[in-house]
Order: C-alpha cells, then sequence, then structure tokens
C-alpha cells in the first residue's frame, strides 16, 4: 500500500512528530508513506530521513505529484486547498480526513467543502477532538486513534548515554523546568514568563528550558518581553534544538529533578506530554481536555485550574520539591506511556483502519496498480 499525507505546514510540532513515527512503523509493515507540504517551518529534517518529501506551493506539481503516484489512499490533514487539487489530479481512490487544528474556528474552513470529494472517514487524535469536529460535520464517521510515540528512542535514557555537552546544558543545583512548543497565543507563553517572574522572587533553584519558537510567530514579542523583564537567569531560551537530541533533553531535566510545563490554552492532542512522560519526565499542565485523557492526575503529573498562575507554580513546587513523588511519577509516567501511546499499539489501529478502508486487494488484482 502506498499513502500520500497533505498538509501544510511542514513543522517540528506534533502533528509531523507524530507521522514520522507512523511513517516508520507503517514502512516496517509494508506501507510506503510519502508527505505534500506547501509551506516548510523548519521542519524538514524531523521527515526527511523517513519518508519522501514533496515541498511545493506550484498547484501543477501538486497535481502531477498526485497523477503520477499511484496512491492507495490520501490523508488530507487541515488542508482545505487539497480537495481541488485531488479533484483536478481525477483521483478515482479513497480519501481520508484528519482533523487536527483544536479551535473551532480555525478548523471551519478545512471541513466545510469538499470540493466534490467524498472522504471515508475523520481521524481524530483525542476524544476532546471528536466532539469538536462533531460540531461541524456528523454526516462522516469519526475515529479516535492517538498519536503514538517510539518507546525505544524517547525513553529514560541511561546516565552513561546522556550527551551532557550539547545544548541545553545543566547547571549544578537547578531543577529544570522545560516548556516545550511554538511561540503563540495558543501556547499561551505570557502564562510562562508570569510564573518565571513569581518564582524567581522567591526562589533560586529553578531554572526554565524553553526548546523550540525558532520560527514561531511572535518570537520577536517573547523575545523583547524576555529581555525587558529581564528573566535571562531563569529563563534559558533553545530556538531550535534536533529532535533527535530531545530524548537527551528530557533525560537532563529528569536527572535534575524537574518536569515539563504547559501553558496551552488549547490542545488536539499534545506529543511533547507522552515524549515528555515515555523518557519519565512529570508533566504539569492544564486540568482541561484533552490533557486529562493523557496525563494521569496525581500517577503521570499534575494538572492546574484553567490558566492559573498561582495554582501551576503550586502544583511545581508540590512535584519538585518531594524527590520521592517525583521518582514514583517518573516510573509511572513511563509505564503508562508504554500501554498508551506506543507507537505499536497506537499505528496498528491506523493500519487496521486503512486495511478496512482501502480495497487493496482488489485494486492490486484488477491490474489498477501494483502496490502490495
Amino acid at each position: 500500500m502506498k499513502v500520500l499525507i497533505i498538509w501544510r505546514l511542514l513543522t517540528v510540532g506534533g502533528v509531523n512528530a507524530g507521522w514520522r513515527n507512523r511513517a516508520i512503523y507503517f514502512k516496517k509493515h509494508g506501507i510506503e508513506t510519502e508527505f505534500l507540504y506547501t509551506t516548510d517551518h523548519g521542519g524538514l529534517h524531523i521527515m526527511e530521513d523517513v519518508a519522501p518529501v514533496y515541498l511545493t506551493k506550484d498547484k501543477k506539481e501538486i497535481v502531477k505529484i498526485i497523477k503520477r503516484n499511484s496512491y492507495d489512499a490520501i490523508i488530507v490533514v487541515d488542508t482545505a486547498a487539497a480537495y481541488k487539487w485531488i479533484q483536478k489530479a481525477n483521483y478515482q481512490g479513497p480519501v481520508i480526513i484528519e482533523a487536527r487544528t483544536p479551535e473551532l474556528i480555525k478548523l471551519m474552513p478545512h471541513l466545510k467543502s469538499f470540493e466534490g470529494i467524498q472522504p471515508l472517514t475523520i481521524i481524530v487524535p483525542s476524544h476532546y477532538q471528536k466532539r469538536l469536529v462533531s460540531i461541524l460535520t456528523d454526516s462522516i464517521p469519526r475515529h479516535v486513534i492517538y498519536n503514538g510515540v517510539d518507546t525505544s528512542f524517547f525513553r529514560p535514557m541511561p546516565l552513561e548515554e546522556i550527551d551532557f555537552n550539547s545544548k541545553p546544558t545543566l547547571t549544578v543545583g537547578k531543577k529544570v523546568i522545560g516548556w516545550i512548543g511554538r511561540l503563540d497565543k495558543r501556547k499561551n507563553w505570557p502564562m510562562l514568563i508570569e510564573m518565571a517572574k513569581q518564582i524567581k522572587s522567591e526562589r533560586d533553584d529553578i531554572e526554565f528550558w524553553v526548546i523550540g519558537g525558532a520560527q514561531s510567530i511572535q518570537r520577536e514579542e517573547f523575545a523583547k518581553t524576555w529581555e525587558e523583564e529581564q528573566l535571562s537567569d531563569i529563563i534559558k531560551w533553545f530556538p531550535v534544538i534536533p529532535y533527535q537530541q530531545m530524548p537527551h533533553v528530557y533525560a537532563k531535566i529528569r536527572l535534575s529533578g524537574g518536569c515539563t510545563l504547559a501553558t496551552t490554552k488549547s490542545e488536539s492532542f499534545g506529543n511533547t506530554f507522552i515524549e515528555s512522560m515515555a523518557c519519565g519526565v512529570p508533566v504539569v499542565a492544564s486540568n482541561m481536555m484533552p490533557v486529562t485523557e493523557l496525563v494521569m492526575q496525581g500517577e503521570t503529573g499534575l494538572l492546574f485550574r484553567g490558566q492559573n498562575v498561582h495554582d501551576a507554580i503550586k502544583q511545581l513546587y508540590t512535584l519538585l520539591d518531594d524527590p520521592v513523588l517525583h521518582q514514583r511519577m517518573s516510573n509511572t509516567a513511563t509505564q503508562h506511556t508504554q500501554e498508551q501511546f506506543d507507537i505499536q499499539v497506537v499505528a496498528q489501529q491506523y493500519i487496521n483502519l486503512l486495511q478496512e478502508l482501502v480495497p487493496i486487494d482488489q485494486k492490486t488484482n484488477d491490474g489498477v496498480n501494483g502496490h502490495d
């Protein structure tokens, strides 16, 4: 089987991290995955070593790619324009939608019109996202398949394997709080700034590592605020950390007795949560869906009320100041992720669905194309 994933944005975010993991698993099970993006936001290094990547805005070129490759299925991720390209290419195979945008107003255009294409199903990464999609369309079947993590790659790394020379480097006597992701409204970095200001006034044994944001919309705004508030001593910023280095980053956070923090206002899933937990790093995040589907309150992390800075800091202190609790959560987090989110568990669910939806045997027998 050969499938094409169409998505506008080649980012370093969770959608592509999730698809990287799936593509590796798919390959082992006889499914070739190819990717088509229109805009590169610094994510090429994540994908290029696992599958062919097309990067173009040229509509004629896109139509040619679809025509030339005889795909057994096309999966469209939040890209309204894709339906026109598929139609122009006169593609007759099955089309599947992935709905990933967690904001209703931004998701709406991608589910408003399919340009005459009849999608077979909509795949969503959480039950929260399923509810969201149901508001916009209930005529197409919806399936929840969680993002997966490669637990042979993201794992609690033994001391002798950790790359202590690469950035970020640990500071003696500091517990690290990792804040990972884009610098934009939804990820809510201003809350991180407020938390850092309060923590700086109260203690000197904590530092934040902000990982990512090199190509983010609010990068300049963040940099300006960070400088004006004089937080460079408590917030260390690493705009570009290669994806392949992330297990080492998580290992250092765990070793420091730290955790990851998410101040996000909304998510459709949250890949950094499962990566963090897989590496034995507890998570502190808002008590909302779909975070509550991923993080077990009091077991693999601690959840705070809404966007409440005071309560978030309270949860951080509870975790960072209790080494026994930290160790227990670290162990439970790894086990929980291996059981619920291991790529072998969730990518197999995806394969099962593809095999159900794509009449591959019939196509091969009819000689329409020769993929198997």
